[in-house]
Parts: C-alpha cells; structure tokens; sequence
C-alpha cells in the first residue's frame, strides 16, 4: 500500500483514518484518484478536495461512512450510487441487532476495503453481481445460526459470490479456529485474499491461453472437489507437502492450490508496496546478509519483474520476522517459497500481466 497524506496539510495518514491528527481536517479515500484527502463541504451539499488534488470535482461522503461509521471512502458526485465501490459489492451485512456484529461489520469492511484497493490497483475485473449467474461479484457477511443442529456458515466463493463467517472477525474464535486446523497463519484479510482467488480464477483461466499451463503446475482441476476436499479433511496433507506447496490446505486440490497462492500474491504485492513506498531498503554490514534496494513502485508490470519482487520479499521477510521475534510475537511470515511454489506465484503474475497488456493493446 502506497503512504499517504492530509491533502491539507501533508500531515502522514493512515489508509483507515477519517480525520487528519494535525490539522483536524476530515478525511476520505478517493479510490478514482488514489488518495486520502482532506475535504471541506461546499455549498451544494458536496465535498471538495483540499490541497494540490486537481480540480474541484465534488463528492458524497459513502452512505456506510455517514450513517453507520464502518467506512471511509467517498463517492464522485457524478456517479448516482450512494455507496462507494467496496461497500456496494456487500450484499448482506452482519445482523446489527447483536451490538457486537456492528465491531464485526467495521472490520470485514476494513479488510475488504484493503483487498479492493489492490484489486483497483491491478485494473483487475471488478463489477458487482446483478443476477446470480453472471460474472460479477458481491459478498455476504453472515452468522452460524443459533439453533445447535443447524448448518453453520462456511467461508466460501461460489459463481462470484463470497461468503465469509462473521466468527472470523473475532481475534478469538479466529485464533481458535487456526489451532484447530494447525495453520500457521490465519487472518480476516487472508480470507478477503484467498476467496477472491477462487473467483479471479474463473475469470482469469477456463477457456484462456493459460488453462494448460495452470494445469501443469496446479493440477488438474477437474478431479472431484468434494472427495478431494473430504480426503484431506481424513487424511491430512501428504508427506514432504512443503516441498511443493505454500500451505497444507492447498493440497487439497488445484483450486485451492490457486487461491492459497492467489493470496500470497496479494500479501507480496501489498507488503512489497508498502516498503517501496516508505522508501525501505535494507543494507547490512556484511555481504552475505540479506539485502534489499527500495523496490520499485509500481510493482506489477510495467517497472518491476517478478524475479525483483522475490529478490526482494526473502530479505523483507527475514527481517519482518526478526522484529516480530524482538518484540515477543510469532513470526509475521511463517512460509517458505520452495522452487514450485516460485512457479506458482510466476505464473499468476504471468496471469495478471498478460491481462493488463491485453488490455492496454486493445
């Protein structure tokens, strides 16, 4: 994620901020230009911009950030939609009548706001679902339901439309839900990230020139999912997985093989972004330590190559585990990129960017 600063007052702010520290200005996220400004209401019931933005086009505050405080993004007041491009794809939200889902809404809309801003990013296909069989997208924020034999909600992606457990807003139910299935990383943005792999790869790969390269590398994805998914479920991965897979759950079966991978994309390109644009680099004392020059913004496609983006995420990761190590706390990165799984992630940035040139020829 890029830094950002009060259009105001150029005071550093944070992504989630809804008002400036320094100068006490209000402040939205612009997604049509990429910044957290400082706005003013204008006369005609609008906001403007403060500062070296541009114009004086105006906006609407989201209707998720006036009436109910679980959003901070604004609207140009050209498009008629009242809530802003993350949160009209939340096509149900959690049941406020139980106080703690409203804690519970904030934060899934927090994480999901951090996916789209990547997926915006990317220029990846981002349109809402209309009709339950077309190829938009929407999400549903739902519950276990209270009766004991009831069915309780699964976490899930179906035909675009991702379902994710408001349990897995609760840092405690979420931790004991990592345990429980013996995973080394489990969080509400890993979620956001893996869910939307599966949809990008529906999008991205059937019918495509690069069905037959996923199939070399992933596997074939057309062996049964429900059996694949109960036999791992039985079984636990197979022996020495760490040599071909980035977590045990993408065992399971090439799908999930993509979307865990998917995932760690996502946390890659975020990261790395957020050290380029702090200006991080890394320059130990001795040539054998791992070293890093500021990566290069942007990371996708156009100024930075994929063999960049791992010279670079080994020694971020190294030190990223050595301060959580200092500070008491579990390693931040708790993987290891075998060669398969490098080719993995090659792959889906061959993905992307095949996409992005496709589009820009076109």
């Amino acid at each position: 994620m890029r830094s950002f600063h009060c259009t105001h007052c150029q005071h550093l702010v944070f992504f989630e901020n809804v008002r400036c520290l320094n100068c006490d200005h209000a402040l939205a996220y612009l997604p049509d230009r990429g910044v957290m400004a400082a706005l003013e209401k204008a006369n005609d019931d609008l906001w403007r911009a403060e500062g070296r933005v541009g114009d004086e086009r105006g906006y609407r505050l989201c209707a998720n950030y006036e009436g109910e405080g679980v959003c901070n993004w604004a609207v140009p007041a050209s498009n008629p939609e009242t809530l802003c491009a993350s949160c009209r794809l939340t096509r149900v939200i959690p049941n406020l009548a139980n106080p703690d889902n409203r804690t519970a809404w904030y934060r899934l809309e927090l994480a999901k706001r951090r996916l789209i801003y990547t997926l915006l990013d990317l220029e990846l296909p981002l349109v809402r679902k209309q009709e339950a069989n077309d190829a938009g997208l929407a999400f549903e924020f739902l519950e276990d339901p209270t009766s004991g034999d009831s069915t309780r909600v699964l976490t899930g992606h179906d035909n675009g439309l991702i379902t994710i457990n408001v349990a897995e807003a609760d840092d405690v139910r979420r931790e004991q839900q990592r345990q429980q299935q013996h995973e080394p990383f489990r969080t509400l943005l890993g979620h956001f990230r893996h869910e939307i792999g599966h949809y990008y790869w529906d999008r991205l790969i059937p019918g495509s020139p690069h069905e037959e390269g996923f199939r070399q590398l992933f596997g074939d994805e057309r062996m049964d999912y429900s059996q694949a998914l109960e036999r791992h479920y039985a079984h636990g991965p197979q022996a020495g997985w760490e040599s071909n897979f980035i977590s045990a759950y993408a065992t399971s079966h090439p799908w999930e093989d993509w979307a865990e991978s998917w995932a760690h994309f996502l946390h890659m390109t975020d990261a790395l972004e957020t050290a380029g644009a702090a200006g991080m680099s890394l320059k130990p004392e001795r040539a054998d330590e791992p070293a890093m020059m500021n990566p290069p913004l942007p990371l996708i496609c156009q100024r930075s190559s994929f063999d960049q983006m791992i010279a670079d995420w080994v020694p971020l990761t190294y030190v990223l585990n050595n301060l959580n190590r200092g500070l008491g706390l579990p390693d931040g990165y708790p993987f290891v990129l075998s060669a398969p799984v490098i080719a993995k992630l090659r792959f889906i940035y061959a993905t992307i960017e095949h996409r992005e040139k496709a589009r820009a020829a076109a």
